[in-house]
């Protein structure tokens, strides 16, 4: 063996020795960060919970599976299942009452997971929604779009035939007198 490979030997010994050092060191000083890095390791406590939070363990919601799901306290695997085939199916949890009303209970029940839980958007159409012209729109075209009736349709159309074109959004929810959450849902799918 020549003097430069048993140098470099000796010094990867040195230093799987060093990092061995410091993950039982690391382990005394904070157990549940060794713990948390362990796969499957079940958090036991919300107060186990609240330190993972401030170790920066966190949980995207929208891309949990269901090992994923079983390391918070309190959820049993029918719950991560379910959960993991809502997201499956296209389903996107936007907030705590989101998940709560998945699981069928009340939104303070999940309160002491919240610190951990992070809930990010991800764009299921790959930036391509399909979108139709406000002021140019057919009542069939309008009447494709997600949440639009045929009725709402007619009635926008109708609309813009007689006081003519919309400016905005807004001037089309003032117009027809639309709730807030029907032009929140359709201010994806229609643009000026």
């Amino acid at each position: 063996m020549s003097k430069s490979a048993a140098y470099c030997s000796i010094e990867w010994r040195r230093a799987k020795t060093v990092l061995k050092r410091w993950q039982a060191l690391r382990a005394q000083l904070n157990p549940l960060a060794a713990r948390l890095s362990q796969p499957g390791y079940r958090l036991r406590s919300y107060q186990e919970v609240e330190q993972a939070a401030r170790l920066g363990y966190a949980l995207d919601v929208n891309r949990a599976t269901v090992d994923d799901w079983l390391r918070l306290p309190g959820l049993s695997i029918r719950q991560a299942q379910g959960l993991v085939r809502l997201r499956q199916a296209g389903v996107q949890f936007h907030c705590l009452e989101d998940l709560a009303a998945a699981l069928g209970v009340a939104p303070t029940q999940l309160m002491p997971l919240a610190a951990v839980l992070s809930f990010c958007y991800y764009d299921t159409h790959g930036g391509t929604l399909p979108s139709v012209s406000l002021n140019l729109a057919t009542v069939q075209q309008l009447g494709a779009l997600p949440g639009m009736t045929a009725a709402l349709a007619a009635a926008m159309v109708q609309e813009r035939s007689h006081h003519g074109p919309y400016h905005d959004l807004a001037d089309l929810q003032r117009r027809l007198g639309l709730a807030p959450d029907l032009v929140q849902m359709l201010m994806y799918y229609l643009r000026p």
